[in-house]
Order: structure tokens, then C-alpha cells, then sequence
């Protein structure tokens, strides 16, 4: 994970004062106040890393986001810390952590800050993030590492893939997720596997060139998006997605945002050209 400009930096909370609110009992995860922060918070930190995820009850995709949380949280044995910001309850706590938008969260690594991500996000890319998180903490004697735990199914898929088989490594994420319906991981394998299928034998510049030639041609459009993301131009392929959306309408234009949704799966949540892809698609569509 790329540090952020302001890793390193610790928090000033010298300003803060105890909340004059309570935050719901029935919210999972563990709340976060002005007092609580730096008495348990930051000290705890120091042991394993903390993620704060910040929302508000008149959020629904926020409220989402902290279930979301404490969900993975269990599932990863307790090898980080989950505490939840009430915005509307602690403004100067949600100020200190510079919160512009929810859901917005945060890690807390040693007492400094690491920022995650400012809106909602599948599962899938969620554990990518936390792994790193994970990973980070470790290398800075925080906590440990994640151990990496492979299912048959994704080693029978790995292998097929080393072996350019991309059909039967398709064919070991469905059995996956057949058995494990809610693994992130096999979501994530499946959804590369797919490109790659979509993409074998193609050649970058004859699709491109093909794509310039006919700009109306869906299928077109839609395979030349999948050849620059395979070839690292994410922000290419979501600048031609997005403006596909923008100049369709019906079934097309559907057919457009979904592969463009399909192809946001791939990318890191805390890559800024996701971020500011996703506000985009948004403004095309109202």
C-alpha cells in the first residue's frame, strides 16, 4: 500500500471534548469517542491495528459499510481493532480525522493515521485493502501479517492459469463459490479469470484501432475497455466506459455501466482514478 501524504503524522487532539451524545447499542463494532480515542484508541494501536470507520444513522450505505466491517473483523480472528464514528455524535473527532464524505475509513497503525477509503466498496476489495493494512502493521512490529489460507479449488485455479487454461481456472472459482458462496477472493479470481477469457488472443492496437473506427459498436467499446485495463490503462478504459454511458441510452447504456462496474472490481479501492471513476459514472447517470 502506498503511504499517503500524510502518514506519519500524529493526530492533534488537543481539542477535543467529550461527546455530548450516545451512539446507538445495536451498531456493531466499538465506539469511538473524544475521550475514548485517545485513552483506549491510540494505545491499542500500538498492539494491532485499529480501523475506524466513519458514518450516521441517515446514512443507509454508511450503516451498511459497519456491518460490513464487523463482519470481516470476525472473520479475521481479531487481528484488528473495529471502531465506529457517529459524524452527528462526535464532530470534532470526525474533523480531527479530516471525514469529507461517508462511509470514510480509516487504519490507525502505532497512533498514526493511514487513510482507507471515502465511500462503500465490495467485499471483496474491502479484504485487499486490510490485508495490506495488515501487512503494513507487521513490517512496522504491529500486530502480524495475514496468513494466507488457499482452498483447493483456488489452488486448481492457479494452476490452470499458470498453465494459460483459462476455461478450467473459471471453471475451479465457480466450485469455489458453489461451496463458499460468500468468498471474496473466489469473486475477485472469477472476475479476473473472466477478463482474461474476454481478452486471449486479442491483439491491444487492432482492438483499439477497430474501437476509433466504429465509437457506436458496443461490443467494440466494450472489448477495447477490457484490452486497455489488461494492459494497465485503467483511466482509459474508464474515460471510454464512461463516456459510452453518457451518449447511450436503453439497454446499451446498461449493458455499458455493468461492464464498467464489473471492471471497478478489479482495481484497488484506495487507487484515486477508482474514486474519481465512480464520481464520474455518477454524474453520467443523474
Amino acid at each position: 500500500m502506498s503511504q499517503p501524504p500524510n502518514f506519519g503524522q500524529a493526530f492533534d487532539l488537543s481539542s477535543l471534548a467529550r461527546p455530548k451524545t450516545a451512539q446507538p447499542a445495536d451498531m456493531p463494532g466499538l465506539e469511538v469517542t473524544a475521550a475514548n480515542l485517545t485513552a483506549e484508541f491510540l494505545p491499542r494501536s500500538k498492539e494491532k491495528p485499529v480501523i475506524i470507520i466513519a458514518w450516521s444513522a441517515r446514512s443507509v450505505e454508511s450503516r451498511d459499510m459497519v456491518v460490513t466491517l464487523a463482519s470481516l473483523e470476525k472473520s479475521y480472528a481479531g487481528s484488528w481493532i473495529l471502531g465506529r464514528l457517529d459524524i452527528e455524535a462526535e464532530p470534532q473527532v470526525a474533523q480531527a480525522f479530516q471525514t469529507k464524505s461517508i462511509p470514510y475509513a480509516v487504519a490507525i497503525i502505532a497512533e498514526q493515521m493511514v487513510p482507507l477509503f471515502e465511500q462503500s466498496y465490495p467485499e471483496a476489495q474491502i479484504r485487499l485493502v486490510l490485508d495490506k493494512v495488515l501487512a503494513l502493521a507487521a513490517e512496522q512490529g504491529v500486530g502480524s501479517a495475514p496468513v494466507e489460507v488457499i482452498e483447493p479449488e483456488e489452488e486448481e485455479a492457479m494452476a490452470a492459469l499458470e498453465a494459460g487454461n483459462f476455461v478450467q481456472a473459471e471453471v475451479a472459482y465457480k466450485k469455489l463459490l458453489a461451496r463458499k458462496p460468500a468468498d471474496s477472493f473466489a469473486k475477485l479470481g472469477l472476475a479476473q479469470t473472466q477478463l482474461l477469457i474476454r481478452t486471449d488472443k486479442l491483439e491491444l492496437d487492432t482492438v483499439l484501432n477497430l474501437a476509433q473506427a466504429s465509437p457506436t459498436d458496443l461490443a467494440l467499446q466494450l472489448q477495447a475497455a477490457d484490452m486497455e485495463i489488461v494492459n494497465g490503462g485503467v483511466e482509459a478504459a474508464f474515460k471510454r466506459l464512461i463516456s459510452l454511458v453518457q451518449v447511450s441510452s436503453g439497454d446499451d447504456r446498461n449493458k455499458a455501466r455493468e461492464h464498467l462496474v464489473g471492471l471497478f472490481l478489479l482495481v484497488d479501492p484506495s487507487d484515486p482514478r477508482l474514486a474519481a471513476a465512480r464520481s464520474a459514472l455518477a454524474n453520467a447517470l443523474y
